[in-house]
């Protein structure tokens, strides 16, 4: 192998974990600062240990300058002035060599924790600008969509529309027509099931209904109350746990929605969701109708 190879080698060897390391930045900020403050604590304490000896020293110097302003002969209140203002900097200056490192060491710590800050803050800017460019893009692929193939088409692409025989009650009594109903892949990556995994999910049909329509009512009632509604606040209303797009994504009052938050009982599956309003059901696939990321338009809005 030639020393160009090798070179190329170690080159990429050592590229790759230069990306690791920045990839990992802010963490090992973090973890740098956190040991560094508490560093910092423990010299700061030492140095408190060591402070009582440096100002007895002190405070007996001054003793003996002052008695010597009183007895000796021909040292002039010059001199005492002069050789206070001597021990009083030497005193600061030994003060300033015990806290030093702990100072030192605070500083550097509150520096990585503040890099570690400002690094993750750009990347969850830089991530909501991606987020809300990829929400745009696909919005105007639907426009195409719609221009080119009409609406039907729309909806089936969208929510992976699929024939399915379908129960209906007809004049003759219960009869089966073919319908469509949204497939696996037609959900969006928003919906959750409301089943009894979730903490306030009851036995009772009945129960899960009101509880759903009331959390529902409620989050209209913040929308209305504040003109903004992060999914996170839904999801935390229905004791579900809060995912990283759920911080992003929302409903605006004033948008470019339809100024209401529902929560999709019906989205999914039509059937599904008048088993469950009609009691014969107690679980159901909840699916949001977010108008996209909103908290860039926040921002700006603020």
């Amino acid at each position: 192998m030639s020393i160009a190879s090798i070179r190329n080698v170690v080159s990429s060897r050592l590229g790759r974990q230069m990306l690791s390391v920045r990839g990992h930045a802010p963490a090992i900020l973090f973890g740098a600062g956190v040991v560094g403050v508490v560093t910092a604590a423990v010299l700061a304490s030492r140095a408190t240990l060591k402070l009582d000896s440096v100002l007895e020293e002190h405070k007996e110097t001054l003793e003996r300058l002052n008695d010597a302003a009183e007895r000796v002969e021909g040292y002039t209140e010059k001199d005492h002035h002069h050789d206070k203002t001597v021990l009083f900097v030497k005193t600061t200056g030994s003060i300033a060599k015990l806290y030093l490192p702990a100072v030192g060491i605070g500083i550097v710590s509150i520096c990585a924790l503040t890099g570690s800050h400002v690094i993750l803050t750009r990347r969850n800017v830089a991530l909501t600008a991606a987020y809300a460019a990829l929400n745009e893009g696909f919005q105007k692929y639907r426009d195409r969509v719609v221009a080119e193939y009409g609406t039907d088409k729309d909806l089936q692409y969208r929510y992976d529309l699929q024939d399915k025989e379908i129960v209906e009650e007809g004049e003759k009594g219960p009869e089966i027509v073919i319908g469509k109903t949204p497939g696996i892949e037609g959900r969006s990556i928003y919906a959750v099931y409301f089943d009894e995994g979730n903490p306030n999910w009851d036995k009772k049909s009945w129960q899960n209904q009101f509880f759903i329509g009331c959390q529902q009512n409620w989050a209209n009632e913040q929308l209305n109350a504040y003109g903004y509604l992060f999914l996170n606040d839904v999801y935390k209303m229905l004791g579900i746990d809060p995912t990283p797009a759920g911080q992003i994504v929302g409903w605006l009052k004033n948008g470019n929605g339809d100024g209401r938050v529902d929560f999709g009982v019906f989205a999914n599956d039509p059937q599904a969701g008048t088993r469950f309003v009609s009691g014969d059901s107690r679980s159901v696939l909840l699916d949001f109708n977010v108008d996209g990321p909103i908290w860039n338009k926040f921002s700006k809005k603020k």
